[in-house]
Protein backbone atom coordinates (compact mmCIF):
# COMPACT_ATOMS: atom_id res chain seq x y z
CA UNK A 1 0.00 0.00 0.00
CA UNK A 2 1.39 3.38 -0.99
CA UNK A 3 1.95 5.98 1.70
CA UNK A 4 -0.25 9.05 1.43
CA UNK A 5 1.69 12.28 0.94
CA UNK A 6 1.68 14.44 4.03
CA UNK A 7 0.41 17.99 3.94
CA UNK A 8 3.26 20.37 4.77
CA UNK A 9 2.77 22.36 7.94
CA UNK A 10 -0.06 20.22 9.29
CA UNK A 11 0.42 17.56 11.97
CA UNK A 12 0.02 13.93 10.99
CA UNK A 13 -2.73 11.71 12.37
CA UNK A 14 -0.08 10.03 14.54
CA UNK A 15 0.99 13.37 16.05
CA UNK A 16 -2.62 14.35 16.76
CA UNK A 17 -3.41 11.01 18.40
CA UNK A 18 -0.26 11.10 20.55
CA UNK A 19 -0.99 14.71 21.53
CA UNK A 20 -4.47 13.80 22.77
CA UNK A 21 -3.13 10.82 24.73
CA UNK A 22 -0.52 13.06 26.36
CA UNK A 23 -3.05 15.84 27.04
CA UNK A 24 -5.46 13.55 28.89
CA UNK A 25 -2.73 11.81 30.88
CA UNK A 26 -0.96 15.06 31.76
CA UNK A 27 -4.20 16.69 32.95
CA UNK A 28 -4.75 13.69 35.25
CA UNK A 29 -1.17 13.79 36.54
CA UNK A 30 -1.28 17.54 37.28
CA UNK A 31 -4.65 17.22 39.05
CA UNK A 32 -3.59 14.21 41.08
CA UNK A 33 -0.01 15.03 42.08
CA UNK A 34 0.95 17.31 44.94
CA UNK A 35 3.48 19.62 43.31
CA UNK A 36 5.86 21.37 45.71
CA UNK A 37 6.22 24.63 43.80
CA UNK A 38 4.35 27.37 45.72
CA UNK A 39 3.15 28.89 42.43
CA UNK A 40 1.35 25.62 41.65
CA UNK A 41 -0.26 25.16 45.04
CA UNK A 42 -4.02 25.40 44.82
CA UNK A 43 -4.01 26.31 41.11
CA UNK A 44 -6.35 24.46 38.78
CA UNK A 45 -4.67 23.96 35.42
CA UNK A 46 -6.39 23.64 32.05
CA UNK A 47 -4.36 21.76 29.45
CA UNK A 48 -5.77 23.14 26.21
CA UNK A 49 -3.64 21.45 23.58
CA UNK A 50 -0.52 19.35 23.12
CA UNK A 51 1.45 19.60 19.89
CA UNK A 52 4.00 16.87 19.29
CA UNK A 53 7.05 17.00 17.07
CA UNK A 54 7.05 14.56 14.10
CA UNK A 55 9.32 12.13 15.98
CA UNK A 56 7.13 12.43 19.15
CA UNK A 57 10.16 13.22 21.33
CA UNK A 58 9.12 16.79 22.14
CA UNK A 59 5.73 18.18 23.04
CA UNK A 60 4.51 21.75 23.41
CA UNK A 61 1.86 21.85 26.11
CA UNK A 62 -0.48 24.86 26.09
CA UNK A 63 -1.75 25.59 29.61
CA UNK A 64 -3.80 28.23 31.37
CA UNK A 65 -4.80 28.63 35.02
CA UNK A 66 -8.51 28.16 35.57
CA UNK A 67 -10.03 31.43 36.77
CA UNK A 68 -6.98 33.65 36.19
CA UNK A 69 -7.25 35.55 32.91
CA UNK A 70 -4.16 37.71 33.40
CA UNK A 71 -1.14 37.40 31.13
CA UNK A 72 1.11 37.42 34.20
CA UNK A 73 -0.76 34.51 35.78
CA UNK A 74 -0.46 32.40 32.63
CA UNK A 75 3.26 33.19 32.33
CA UNK A 76 3.88 32.29 35.99
CA UNK A 77 2.01 29.01 35.56
CA UNK A 78 3.97 28.06 32.42
CA UNK A 79 7.25 28.89 34.17
CA UNK A 80 6.36 26.85 37.24
CA UNK A 81 5.31 23.86 35.13
CA UNK A 82 8.54 24.11 33.12
CA UNK A 83 10.48 23.95 36.40
CA UNK A 84 8.49 20.81 37.32
CA UNK A 85 8.84 19.43 33.77
CA UNK A 86 11.25 16.60 34.60
CA UNK A 87 9.04 15.39 37.46
CA UNK A 88 5.91 15.58 35.28
CA UNK A 89 7.68 13.76 32.46
CA UNK A 90 8.57 10.93 34.82
CA UNK A 91 4.98 10.62 36.04
CA UNK A 92 3.69 10.88 32.47
CA UNK A 93 5.97 8.00 31.41
CA UNK A 94 4.15 5.72 33.83
CA UNK A 95 0.74 6.75 32.48
CA UNK A 96 1.17 6.55 28.71
CA UNK A 97 2.14 3.68 26.44
CA UNK A 98 4.45 5.33 23.93
CA UNK A 99 7.93 4.25 22.89
CA UNK A 100 9.41 7.53 24.18
CA UNK A 101 8.10 9.90 26.82
CA UNK A 102 8.33 13.31 25.19
CA UNK A 103 10.26 16.25 26.59
CA UNK A 104 7.62 18.72 27.79
CA UNK A 105 7.67 22.46 27.07
CA UNK A 106 4.85 24.39 28.73
CA UNK A 107 3.52 27.49 26.98
CA UNK A 108 0.91 30.00 28.20
CA UNK A 109 -2.28 29.44 26.17
CA UNK A 110 -3.70 32.59 24.63
CA UNK A 111 -6.37 30.91 22.50
CA UNK A 112 -9.10 31.59 25.07
CA UNK A 113 -8.40 35.34 24.86
CA UNK A 114 -8.55 35.20 21.08
CA UNK A 115 -11.86 33.32 21.19
CA UNK A 116 -13.30 35.88 23.61
CA UNK A 117 -12.21 38.74 21.34
CA UNK A 118 -13.84 37.09 18.31
CA UNK A 119 -17.03 36.44 20.28
CA UNK A 120 -17.08 40.08 21.36
CA UNK A 121 -16.70 41.22 17.75
CA UNK A 122 -19.48 38.92 16.56
CA UNK A 123 -21.85 40.19 19.24
CA UNK A 124 -21.42 43.80 18.07
CA UNK A 125 -24.77 44.96 16.61
CA UNK A 126 -23.16 46.25 13.39
CA UNK A 127 -21.40 42.97 12.72
CA UNK A 128 -24.43 40.92 13.75
CA UNK A 129 -26.56 42.84 11.22
CA UNK A 130 -24.09 41.99 8.45
CA UNK A 131 -23.81 38.33 9.45
CA UNK A 132 -27.55 37.75 9.78
CA UNK A 133 -28.02 39.35 6.44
Amino acid sequence: MAKKPSTPGLPSQRQLRAGEIIRHALADVIAREDLRDPELTGVLVTVGEVRCSPDLRRAKVYVTPLGDDSEEGRARLAGALNRAGAFLRGRLGREIDLKFTPELHFIADKSYDEATAIDKLLSDPRVRRDVEG
